[in-house]
C-alpha cells in the first residue's frame, strides 16, 4: 500500500466551522462527567495512534502534568503548518477551530483512522481552558487557544486562538506534534484524570499496535487515605503523601498474539502459542470511493468451556460486536470443519460442528481498520458495515490454512479440532442448558415459584428487577416497592461464583436458575437481550463486606453468561444511603461520608445520626424514598469501556488463578478507606456537642 508521504493543509476538507460545543458538549463527548473528561484526551492521543497505525510514527508519549492538564507527544508527520487556501489559515489551526475538518477524510492521508468524524482536537481544544501546541516539522512552530466569557458579548470564546501559528525559526531535532491543554473545570464535572483508565487504555493501545512504544508519565502527587487516632483516642482519617509513579512504557512486538497470551494469564492453555495472522484486502463501502480494509486476527484455546473474544474497529473497542466478529465466526467454523473432515475428526455420518463448538474455550482477539466506519448500537460500539463480513470471512479461512501449513502447527490443529468434537458430544449428550434456556425464554416460572414478586406491567422498557440480599431485605422491598413495574427477587444466601464453574454447574444452582428463568432471555450463547424482561436489573446489596461480595459475584455472573445485558446498559448497582440524619420532622439521607458532611449542616444542630448496617435495618418507607424511588434514588449503571481488561481482572479476582491477585489488592484496594471520604468528620466529638 502506497503511503503520500506529502501531508499539506490543502489536504485537510473543511466541512464546518466549530459550533455549540461549549453549549451542548455531551453531543460530542457524551457526558460531562469523568467518562467525558477523558474523551477528550482521547481523542488527541488517537490522533497520534492514527499516525502510528499508518506507519508514520512509531512512539506516543502522554503525561499528566502536576496542574491537572495532560499532554500527548508523538513522532508522526506533524500537523501541516502551511496555508489551507480555502480557510486562510494554519493547517494547525483549522485542526484545532474547525469542526469536521482533518486530513481522514482523504484516504490518501489516512488509510485507516480510529476517528473519522473530524471533530476530536477542535471539541478538546473548546472544552478546555488553554491549550498548546508545537509542531515539529523542519522548524519549530507553536501556537496557542483560550476559552473565556466575553462579558461584552455575553457568550463563552471557545478555542479562540492567541495569534496565529507562529514559526519560531528554531531548528526541529525531531519531529511529530505535541498538543498539552487544561480541561475547563466549568464545563467537567471532574477534572482529575483517573491514572488507572489512562493506563489501561494505552496499555490496550500498544497492544492493538504492534512495536508502537507508548509511554505514560504522572507528575501529580500521589495520597493515600490511612486510619488514625487524635489525642482524645477518636479515629480519624488522614492524607499520606506516597511516592510518586514511576514512568511505564507499553510496547509489544508480538501484538495481538502478546494480547491474547495476556488475556489468558491463569488459565491452562491448549498450545503454547497462539496462533496469528493479518492481511489488507479490498473493500466498497456503500456510498464511498473503493479502499483498504486491514484485518488481524490472533486466537487461542484453554481448557475453560467459555469464549471470549474482543473486537476493534480502528483501534475503537466494539464490546456490541457487528459485522467483523460474524464474519469471523463464520469463517473459523468453515476453517475447522474442513480440517476436521480431512483429518478423521469428523467422520461422514457425522454432522458439522456448529458455531457453538468453536467457540468453547476460544480466545481471540479480531482487529479491522478501514475508512468510512459506521457505528451502531446502543452505546455507539457495534460495527454497522455489512461489507466487512465477506473479506474477513475470507480473510479467516485464507489464514488457517496458511497456519496450518506452518511447520509444527498440525498439532495445534488436532487440539483445536479435538476441543470442538468433545464441545459437539457434549452438546448432544446433555439438553440440560438449552431446556433451562427455553423454559428462561417461555418464562414458565417453575423457578420462580414463592422467590419472585413479580410486577403485573408486561413492558420491557418500564420494568425494574432488584435481586436483594436475603430474605428480610426482599421481605422490605416487596412493601416498598410499586407493583406495576417493579419485580423483588430475593437471594438466599451467596449465590455460586460461575467463575470457576462449567455451564452445567452454573445451571444446577437454584438461586443461578432463578435468575435466569426471572430475566427471561435465556442463558450463556443462546441469551438473547432483545428478549429480557428488564430494561432494569438492579443488584441491591448491604454496603458491607458481604454485600460487596455478591455483588462481586453477580456481575462476574452477568459478565459470563449475559454480557450483552450489561453491554446494553440494563445492570444497575443500587446505592442505598450508609446514614440518616433527622431531627424533629427533618430527615436527610446521606449516601457517602462526603455527603454525611453536606446534610449535618444542612439539619444543623440538635440532630440525630443512624448508621445503616444493613437494607434490613429500613422500613418500607425508608427503602422506598432512598433506594427504590426513581425520583430520589441513586443508581450507578454498569457499563463495560474495556471488556478485555475487564475479563483479565475478573478471572484474576473470581477465578483459580491466584498468582498477581495479591498484588493487584495491594495496588487498588484501600482496606482503611469508607466511601471516598478523605477527611472523615469526627462522630464523637460532633455527637458530644450535640449532647452537651
Amino acid at each position: 500500500m502506497d503511503k503520500k508521504q506529502h501531508y499539506n493543509a490543502d489536504d485537510l476538507k473543511i466541512l464546518e466551522g466549530l459550533e455549540a460545543v461549549r453549549v451542548r458538549p455531551g453531543m460530542y463527548i457524551g457526558s460531562t462527567g469523568v467518562n467525558g473528561l477523558h474523551h477528550i484526551l482521547w481523542e488527541i492521543v488517537d490522533n497520534a495512534v492514527d499516525e502510528a497505525a499508518n506507519g508514520y510514527a512509531d512512539e506516543i508519549k502522554v503525561t499528566l502534568h502536576a496542574d491537572g492538564s495532560a499532554s500527548v507527544e508523538d513522532n508522526g508527520r506533524g500537523m501541516p503548518t502551511d496555508v489551507n487556501s480555502k480557510a486562510g489559515m494554519s493547517g494547525v489551526e483549522v485542526i484545532f477551530t474547525k469542526l469536521h475538518a482533518g486530513g481522514k477524510f482523504d484516504s490518501e492521508n489516512y488509510a485507516f483512522s480510529g476517528g473519522l468524524h473530524g471533530v476530536g482536537a477542535s471539541v478538546t481544544n473548546a472544552l478546555s481552558k488553554w491549550l498548546k501546541v508545537e509542531v515539529y516539522r523542519g522548524n519549530v512552530f507553536k501556537m496557542s487557544f483560550s476559552s473565556y466569557f466575553d462579558k461584552a458579548k455575553k457568550k463563552w470564546m471557545c478555542g479562540i486562538p492567541d495569534a496565529p501559528l507562529t514559526d519560531t525559526g528554531v531548528k526541529a531535532s525531531k519531529k511529530g506534534t505535541f498538543v498539552h491543554f487544561m480541561p475547563d473545570s466549568e464545563v467537567f464535572e471532574t477534572v482529575e484524570w483517573n491514572y488507572d483508565t489512562v493506563f489501561k487504555r494505552l496499555k490496550e493501545l500498544a497492544f492493538l499496535n504492534k512495536g508502537v512504544k507508548i509511554s505514560l508519565a504522572d507528575e501529580r502527587e500521589v495520597y493515600s487515605v490511612q486510619k488514625d487516632e487524635d489525642e482524645e483516642g477518636n479515629e480519624r482519617e488522614i492524607k499520606v503523601k506516597e511516592p510518586p509513579r514511576e514512568p511505564v512504557t507499553f510496547c509489544y512486538e508480538g501484538g495481538l498474539k502478546d494480547f491474547v497470551k495476556y488475556l489468558n494469564d491463569g488459565q491452562t492453555p491448549l498450545y503454547s502459542e497462539p496462533l496469528y495472522y493479518s492481511d489488507v484486502k479490498d473493500i466498497q463501502v456503500k456510498g464511498a470511493p473503493a479502499g483498504k480494509i486491514k484485518i488481524e486476527f490472533a486466537l487461542a484455546h484453554t481448557k475453560d468451556d467459555s469464549e471470549s473474544l474482543f473486537s476493534f474497529v480502528n483501534n475503537i473497542s466494539t464490546v456490541e460486536g457487528g459485522y467483523h466478529e460474524t464474519g469471523f465466526h463464520s469463517g473459523l467454523l468453515k476453517a475447522v470443519n474442513d480440517y476436521a473432515r480431512a483429518n478423521g475428526f469428523l467422520k461422514a455420518k457425522d454432522p458439522a460442528f456448529i458455531a457453538d463448538d468453536i467457540k468453547e474455550g476460544l480466545t481471540a482477539v479480531l482487529t479491522v481498520k478501514l475508512a468510512n466506519v459506521e457505528f451502531e448500537g446502543q452505546t455507539k460500539t457495534k460495527l454497522g458495515n455489512p461489507e466487512v463480513k465477506a473479506p474477513v470471512e475470507q480473510t479467516v479461512i485464507e489464514g488457517m490454512q496458511k497456519l496450518l501449513a506452518v511447520r509444527g502447527n498440525k498439532s495445534v490443529f488436532d487440539e483445536i479440532a479435538k476441543k470442538a468434537k468433545f464441545a459437539a458430544d457434549d452438546r448432544i449428550k446433555h439438553r440440560a442448558e438449552r431446556d433451562v434456556a427455553k423454559a428462561a425464554s417461555e418464562n414458565d416460572g417453575l423457578n420462580l415459584v414463592g422467590k419472585l414478586a413479580s410486577c403485573s406491567g408486561k413492558n420491557p422498557d418500564m420494568n425494574e428487577l432488584f435481586i436483594v440480599e436475603g430474605d428480610s431485605a426482599g421481605g422490605t422491598a416487596k412493601q416498598a416497592r410499586v407493583r406495576q413495574y417493579q419485580s423483588i427477587l430475593p437471594l438466599r444466601g451467596k449465590p455460586l461464583n460461575v467463575q470457576k464453574k462449567s455451564a452445567l454447574q452454573a445451571l444446577q444452582n437454584e438461586e443461578i436458575k432463578t435468575m435466569i428463568s426471572a430475566i427471561g432471555a435465556g442463558f450463556n450463547r443462546s441469551f438473547d437481550v432483545s428478549k429480557t424482561n428488564y430494561k432494569k436489573v438492579i443488584i441491591l446489596s448491604d454496603a458491607d463486606q458481604d454485600g460487596m461480595h455478591i455483588r462481586c459475584i453477580l456481575l462476574t455472573f452477568f459478565f459470563k453468561y449475559m454480557r450483552d445485558l450489561v453491554n446494553a446498559g440494563f445492570v444497575y448497582i443500587g446505592m442505598p444511603p450508609l446514614y440518616k440524619v433527622y431531627k424533629k420532622d427533618v430527615t436527610e439521607y446521606a449516601y457517602d461520608d462526603a455527603e454525611l458532611d453536606e446534610k449535618i449542616k444542612k439539619v444543623g444542630k440538635g440532630y440525630q445520626l443512624q448508621r445503616y448496617k444493613g437494607l434490613g435495618e429500613m422500613s418500607a418507607e425508608q427503602l422506598w424514598d432512598t433506594t427504590m424511588n426513581p425520583a430520589t434514588r441513586n443508581l450507578i449503571q454498569v457499563t463495560v469501556e474495556d471488556a478485555a481488561e475487564a475479563a483479565s481482572v475478573i478471572e484474576m479476582l473470581m477465578g483459580d488463578k491466584v498468582e498477581g491477585r495479591k498484588d493487584f489488592l495491594a495496588q487498588n484496594a484501600n482496606f482503611n478507606k469508607v466511601d471516598g471520604f478523605i477527611e472523615r468528620v469526627n462522630f464523637n466529638k460532633e455527637r458530644k456537642e450535640v449532647d452537651d
